[in-house]
Formats: C-alpha cells, sequence, structure tokens
C-alpha cells in the first residue's frame, strides 16, 4: 500500500541511483559565441567566461506591506508592480544583448558574455554596467500613480569570472543556470542591504582599472565611473525610446486584471503553465526553501580539474529534492534559484486549508529532504562522485501566496509571491548545512507536537524524515500517525489498521 506523504528509503534510493545513471558521462565544453543555452542536455555543461549582474527591487517589500492584512490587494499590487519591471527589464535585456536566466520575484540575474574571449572581460563589465544604469533609470519612470505602483529603486551586484552553465529545470521548464563565484558574489552584493547603486566586485573592478575597495558592498560607483563604462560600452540604447516602447506595448497588450482562484489540493497537479494574472492562483500553504550549503566552494574547488562532478552533483540532489517535495509529499515546486529549490505544500479542500494537517506535512516533507539529501550524497560517494562538506539548509512558514505567471506573452516567467514567501528564504538564511528552521506563523498556528518538536528557537539540527515522524507521532499528531501507518503497510496490515487515526484539529496553545 503506497501512501502519499510518507518518504521511504528503498524508493528514494532508487530513484537517486536512476538519477546518477543520467549522469554517468558528462561533458564539459568551452562555450563558444553565439551557442543557444536554451536546452542544455542534463549531462552537459558549458565553461563561461562572463560578467555576471544581479538586480534587487529594494523597495519591492512595500507592496506586500501596504495594506495591514495579506489581503488580495496587496498581492494585486505586488504582482502589478512586478508585471510592469518584468516587461520593462525583458525589452532592456534583449536589446542589449544579454542573456536573462532568472526573474525571481524582486531579483533578477542576467549574464553578459558579449564580446567574447579571456581578453575581453573589461569590454564585458563596462556593458554591464551600462545594462544596469539602463535598467536603474526605465525602472525609475515605470511605476503606475492610478494603481498606487511606485517606480522601483534597484541595488545592483556585478562580478566577472568562470561559471558553469547547466540545465535548470525539468519538465518543459529548462533555462540556464550559472553555477560558481561570479554569480554567487554578484548576488551578495545586490542582497547585501537596501542601499541603492551600482556596486562591483574587485574582480569587477581591477578588469576596468579602478581601485579595488576595502568592502565592494559599501563601494557604489559614482556618477563619473558608471559614465566612462556607459562611454566605453556605446550601448547605443536610449532610455526614453525603450520607456516609450514599454508604454505602447502595455496599451496594445494590457497587463490585464489579476484574478484569484484557489487550487484544490493536492498541488503537484497544478499546472503552472496556464496561469495568467487573470487566472492566478491564492490560497493560504507553505513556502519552502532548501538551499544547497557550501555549493559555491564546492563548485569554485571542481570547475578546472572535474567539473563534471558538479553537473553529477547538482543534477542528482536537485532531482531528488524535486521528488520528494512533488511525489512523495504531493507538493509543488515553483522553480530552482541557483542550487536552491523553492515550492509549496498545501493540504485540505477546493475551498479551506488545513492549518494542521499541512503545518504537520510540511514538518515530513523537511525532514524527507533532509534524509534524500544525505543519502544522495552517500550514493554519490559510492558511485566515486566527491561531495566534500556539502550541507542543507532548509526554511519553511505558513502564509497567504500568490501563484501565476508574469512578463510578455511567449516569454512569461513563473512567480510565486507573499509575505511567506520571503518570510521562508530568510528561515532558510538562519540556516547552516544540518539546520532547519521554522517560520513564526507556521510554528503558532500549527499543532503542539511541531512547537515541541522546534523549540524556542525555532530551528533544529538534523532533522531527518524518521525524527520528524517519530517525535510528532510520539505527540499523537495525526498526519505523523497515518504517514508511520504506512511504513508497515506491506507487511502488517493489522498495524496499519492500529496506527491510522481519523484526522481532526487540535486546539490552539495561547
Amino acid at each position: 500500500m503506497e501512501m502519499a506523504n510518507a518518504w521511504k528509503h528503498d524508493r528514494a534510493k532508487a530513484a537517486i541511483d536512476a538519477r546518477i545513471k543520467d549522469v554517468e558521462k558528462v561533458t564539459v565544453i568551452d562555450y563558444a559565441r553565439d551557442t543557444s543555452l536554451s536546452s542544455i542536455p542534463t549531462n552537459k555543461a558549458y565553461r563561461v567566461d562572463g560578467v555576471h549582474l544581479y538586480v534587487e527591487i529594494v523597495n519591492f517589500e512595500e507592496m506586500l506591506w501596504s495594506t495591514d492584512s495579506e489581503g488580495e490587494m496587496c498581492h494585486k499590487r505586488a504582482l502589478r508592480f512586478l508585471n510592469l519591471h518584468y516587461r520593462a527589464v525583458h525589452r532592456i535585456l534583449a536589446d542589449a544583448d544579454a542573456i536573462r536566466i532568472d526573474f525571481h520575484n524582486q531579483r533578477l540575474h542576467a549574464v553578459v558574455t558579449k564580446p567574447y574571449g579571456e581578453n575581453a572581460a573589461d569590454d564585458r563589465v563596462n556593458r554591464a554596467v551600462a545594462i544596469a544604469k539602463l535598467i536603474a533609470d526605465v525602472l525609475a519612470e515605470t511605476g503606475d500613480d492610478d494603481e498606487k505602483i511606485p517606480n522601483a529603486k534597484v541595488r545592483v551586484g556585478i562580478d566577472t569570472g568562470k561559471t558553469l552553465a547547466v540545465n535548470n529545470g525539468r519538465n518543459g521548464n529548462r533555462e540556464p543556470l550559472f553555477l560558481g563565484r561570479p554569480a554567487n558574489i554578484a548576488a551578495k552584493l545586490a542582497s547585501n542591504n537596501k542601499a541603492v547603486g551600482i556596486y562591483l566586485s574587485n574582480e569587477a573592478r581591477e578588469a576596468i582599472d579602478l581601485d579595488v575597495a576595502d568592502d565592494p558592498a559599501k563601494s557604489k560607483l559614482t556618477d563619473e565611473e558608471i559614465q566612462n563604462c556607459e562611454d566605453e560600452a556605446k550601448l547605443g540604447l536610449s532610455k526614453d525610446k525603450i520607456v516609450a516602447d514599454w508604454r505602447k506595448d502595455n496599451e496594445n497588450n494590457p497587463i490585464g486584471a489579476f484574478s484569484f482562484s484557489r487550487a484544490t489540493p493536492p498541488l503537484k497537479n497544478l499546472d503552472i503553465t496556464v496561469l495568467t494574472p487573470g487566472n492566478s492562483r491564492r490560497m493560504e500553504m507553505i513556502s519552502v526553501y532548501a538551499d544547497i550549503d557550501n555549493f559555491t566552494a564546492y563548485v569554485n574547488s571542481h570547475l578546472d580539474n572535474d567539473p563534471e562532478d558538479v553537473v553529477r552533483c547538482l543534477h542528482v540532489i536537485r532531482a531528488e529534492l524535486d521528488r520528494v517535495l512533488s511525489s512523495d509529499f504531493s507538493g509543488r515546486r515553483i522553480r530552482f534559484i541557483g542550487d536552491c529549490i523553492h515550492g509549496h505544500i498545501l493540504e485540505g479542500t477546493a475551498h479551506t486549508t488545513n492549518t494542521d494537517e499541512t503545518v504537520s506535512t510540511a514538518v515530513l516533507c523537511v525532514g524527507g529532504l533532509r534524509s534524500s539529501f544525505e543519502l544522495a550524497l552517500e550514493r554519490l560517494e559510492d558511485n566515486g562522485v566527491d561531495t566534500d562538506d556539502l550541507g542543507l539548509a532548509i526554511g519553511f512558514e505558513f502564509g497567504p501566496g500568490s501563484i501565476t505567471r508574469l512578463g510578455m506573452q511567449g516569454s512569461r516567467v513563473r512567480c510565486s509571491t507573499g509575505r511567506s514567501i520571503l518570510y521562508s528564504e530568510n528561515e532558510q538564511k538562519r540556516c547552516n548545512g544540518v539546520q532547519t528552521a521554522i517560520g513564526e506563523t507556521a510554528y503558532n498556528d500549527g499543532p503542539a507536537s511541531v512547537r515541541k518538536l522546534f523549540g524556542s528557537s525555532r530551528r533544529v539540527s538534523n532533522l531527518t524524515y524518521d525524527v520528524a515522524l517519530e517525535s510528532l507521532a510520539a505527540e499523537n499528531n495525526a498526519v505523523a500517525k497515518v504517514a508511520r501507518a504506512a511504513l508497515y503497510a506491506a507487511s502488517s496490515p493489522a498495524i496499519v489498521k492500529a496506527a491510522e487515526v481519523p484526522f481532526r484539529p487540535y486546539a490552539k496553545l495561547d
């Protein structure tokens, strides 16, 4: 008897071994001019010398907190805010011949690969700075007074160097992913704090003959330095023309009023490809972030001598995390963000979310994620793949969230937004590679058995599936007792009957 919402060692091992077989033979080659990165095969990767550009919209949270309660209005404003800016940035990147890698809520990642060659880093950095300035200038004019949508304020991080481009995504949601220090450093520079401006790593500064900075995250480019980059880059793009074209496009292809309906559980059946602003989903659910810890250091140490292991490691781990979330626990992956997976879990009906069941299932799911992660490392090592000291940092939170697709027709990006999404990422960030953290709302609104497990710090180390299952079941958690019954289903139906109890709401603690 197979049951949803249960993790099983043998099932995980079989899936992991199948994924290891996918990447038995891996090809890594240098990126050549005009090579398409849109659908890289699973067992292939490109070494890319390029400049990475991260743009963080620092006033995005204002939209989500524009009302006291997190109702439809603040979600509509946040999504319209993002949609307006996605469209503007899409146009800039296309005109500037840069590659859009990801646009995840308030954060954009793009790569400048032209001009090609190891000796053209200065030209690429100048070009990236000019693109960053253009994005900042255009987004400063793309608000909507009628809808109380402000102009976007941005902070940009830029780094240069070699990364590994691999396939990011599965089943029709494929896009390139860049692994390595430049992508990581650029992201950190962009998300370091809320001060606006353009911030270059010391490698990027040296490429254009600027002095190195004691703290690059606090050394924004001056107007004169930006102007010099623009003069060198000669982008030939007009801010006024881009804004005018953007306005015309919005008139001809209106964004459409945002309209929400609930998704019917299980979320794994939600077809994100059919979503649009007018056909969006909104419900109370768990948002979970699981981030591979130490992965950037791992990539750096293997990039030159055995990059094949990086491809193997990433493919196997991410595929297994995705399987646990969607198959074992009927959740829905929204996207891979670098070496991180973001997804949702929902228990209930088409009309209501059962908070206790949702939080309890999420606890079992994050336990399953860690158990599968540890098993994946073990199986990779057994197959001769170095995994160094990789860890998994997990954070999750409960609350209203909206799922939709934004942007241009034919080039829409999936988007999931809400306060719980930002909070779950923050919970993940306060964890090291063995820790799992639960957000305040999930902690307070979920059952007492969950509070006992996570303690007052709301953070626990080495939370595997078995630990989560036994801890909750010992406290008479209904979801855990049914899941535990599944472990004995094949061998002893009598134990199943005894272990199963009806789901029931728990009394809330004061």
